[in-house]
Formats: structure tokens, C-alpha cells, sequence
């Protein structure tokens, strides 16, 4: 009797751990697209707009950092299509055999330095400062002023929100403005950066994401992200000057003067730019060049998140992209913007 019942245990056992590994491996129900955390309301309405022109089923969006999501996307989990905010994930080296070798940018965003409402008298003072700066006129009295604002925002008298630069771009454009402003107002990119370091003022977290709470509880007085993420998360912010912002497509040579070291190697400035791509071996192929396909043309909504929509999208590649987007080619929908970094 005893055998007889720790058999029909051992069943039962092998019985749930394979309907365990049946519901691991289940197909989604719907198109998985992969967003940058700071975008995923904007992915949503994307997924839902295509939906309802469609037919075709989604899920919401996974939302994650860029270069964590691109991790996760190369061990195989299930996606259809991935949208980040940094070229470079788009890689070979980033996405292993999920590499398409192709990309769409559709849309512009800038950096931006996000305060709580409820700002205390250092953080109004700095914010000040700031705003000073930005109206003042004569060129070298408005460097001096912006050195004087950054000298204030880095003396560890606030705490700064700054993702984790290998996990997060926002964090790696983060610390590649604040090169930046060393160059323009100390003639040292690592001039702020290591006072920063050095008066302990930053806060980190894997993505800006996770500092939103923080900030409007009051533990930190300013955060580094994106302007559409300020907006829909409902955030004061200070528009920085277009060198420090990212946010000037006319600027690219300037911004990829400036590099960064990350766990993936030296990262180079790059205008801001949200992209899109089909990913090889992914899930829903055929739905998910429909859905890439679908973007250009159909995202003048993004503006009232801050974007700026693209009037010519940018195609970056490496291999030949597929039908439904070599027509968007041929009918002067979207251009040619270079290569995939390696």
C-alpha cells in the first residue's frame, strides 16, 4: 500500500512539473515588443493604434533598460519586436542570433534634468540658476552662468538620479553631458564628473525608471532623463542647452566627439533617436515587419509625450531589410541614416 501511494505521488510530481515546463513554453498570445522603460506608455499606444488597424493581437510592452532588455532578447526569450533608445544594441555583439542587422529611427527626444514639485530651497536655487543661464544673451556671460549652475548642481549639497550607464542610456548620455559640460565651461570633460564623484551626489538604479519614486518623495532633487518620460510621469524639468541635450539632429558630429566607458566598451554621443526593428528568430515574423512597417506615418501622436516624430525616418543597416521595408524605401517614406555599429 505504502509503494502504491508514493508512486501515485511521484506521478502527480512528474505530471506537474511537465505542465509547469507546458506553461514556460506556451506561444504568446500576441505581438511581444521589448521597449526602453522610459517609453513604454508610448509603445502601448503604438501596439494599440496597429491593433485597431489590424486586427492583429498584442501584448503591453515589456519594459526594461536598453541594454538590459538587448541581453535578455540574445538569451532567447520570447519577442517579436524591439524598441530602444541606442543604436548599439542592434548589434551582432548585442543581440546574437536575435540580430536583424536593421533598424528604423522614427522619433526624436532630449535629455533633460527633472526636479520634484515639492523642491526644496537648494534645488529652487539651483533650478534658478539654471533658468538665468538659459536667458541670458551675451556668450561668454552665459557659459559663466551655466558654470556656475553646474558648479552648484555637483557640490553634493542635492542628490542626482543617474541610471546605471551600462544597463541604461539614459545614464551613459548622462554622464556624457556632464563630459560635455566639463569640455565647454572648465576645458576638463572629467571635471564635474569627478566632483560629482568626489562630494558622493549621485544615486543610481538600472534604470532612470526606478528613480522616478525617489525624486518625488524628495531623497533626490534632480534626475537625468528624458524629456518624454518628465512629461507623461507628470515632472518639472530643465531644458538643457542643445550641446548638453542630445535633442539636435544637426549636432551629431559633436555629440560622437565625446565618449564613455561601460561594461560593453567606450560608448560615443549620439543625437536621440527611438528605433525599431523585427527581431530575427523572433516570434510573429510576419506581424512584427507589419508592425515596424506601421510606424512611419502613423506616430505624429508621439508629440504630445515631447517626441518629435521624424517627417523622413532614418534606416540603419547592415543586411537587407525585408520587402515591407525596402518599400517604405522606394516610396520615399523613410532614408537611408548609415550603418549598425559593430
Amino acid at each position: 500500500m505504502r509503494k502504491t501511494v508514493i508512486a501515485v505521488i511521484l506521478v502527480v510530481l512528474i505530471l506537474v512539473s511537465v505542465g509547469i515546463g507546458l506553461e514556460i513554453d506556451r506561444p504568446s498570445t500576441g505581438l511581444v515588443v521589448y521597449t526602453a522603460d522610459a517609453y513604454v506608455a508610448e509603445s502601448d499606444a503604438l501596439m494599440a493604434n496597429f491593433h485597431n488597424a489590424t486586427g492583429i493581437a498584442v501584448e503591453p510592452a515589456k519594459g526594461g533598460g536598453s541594454y538590459t532588455l538587448a541581453e535578455e532578447i540574445s538569451q532567447g526569450v520570447p519577442a517579436s519586436v524591439f524598441i530602444s533608445v541606442a543604436l548599439s544594441t542592434y548589434a551582432r555583439s548585442s543581440l546574437g542570433q536575435r540580430y536583424s542587422g536593421w533598424a528604423i529611427a522614427f522619433a526624436a527626444d532630449q535629455l533633460v534634468l527633472a526636479y520634484a514639485n515639492s523642491a526644496n530651497s537648494t534645488v529652487e536655487k539651483i533650478v534658478k540658476l539654471f533658468s538665468e543661464a538659459n536667458s541670458t544673451e551675451n556668450a561668454s556671460q552665459k557659459d559663466a552662468a551655466y558654470r556656475d549652475a553646474f558648479m552648484n548642481l555637483t557640490a553634493g549639497s542635492v542628490s542626482i538620479g543617474i541610471s546605471n550607464a551600462s544597463s541604461d542610456p539614459a545614464g551613459l548620455r548622462a554622464y556624457l553631458s556632464l563630459e560635455i559640460a566639463g569640455s565647454l565651461y572648465e576645458n576638463n570633460q572629467s571635471f564635474f564628473i569627478n566632483r560629482i564623484a568626489d562630494n558622493r551626489g549621485v544615486r543610481t538604479d538600472s534604470n532612470a525608471a526606478e528613480l522616478v519614486s525617489p525624486l518625488i518623495s524628495g531623497d533626490l532633487g534632480f534626475l537625468y532623463i528624458y524629456r518624454s518620460a518628465a512629461i507623461s510621469k507628470g515632472l518639472k524639468y530643465i531644458e538643457l542647452p542643445g550641446q548638453l541635450s542630445f535633442g539636435n539632429s544637426s549636432m551629431s558630429q559633436f555629440y560622437s566627439e565625446f565618449h564613455y566607458n561601460t561594461t560593453a566598451g567606450q560608448q560615443s554621443g549620439a543625437p536621440i533617436y527611438l528605433y525599431a526593428s523585427a527581431l530575427a528568430n523572433g516570434t510573429d515574423p510576419a506581424a512584427s515587419i507589419e508592425f515596424v512597417s506601421y510606424i512611419p506615418g502613423n506616430d505624429s501622436f508621439l508629440s504630445s509625450y515631447g517626441m518629435r516624430p521624424l517627417k523622413e525616418p532614418l534606416l540603419f543597416n547592415n543586411t537587407q531589410p525585408p520587402a515591407g521595408i525596402m518599400a517604405l524605401i522606394s516610396a520615399g517614406r523613410i532614408v537611408y541614416g548609415g550603418p549598425i555599429p559593430a
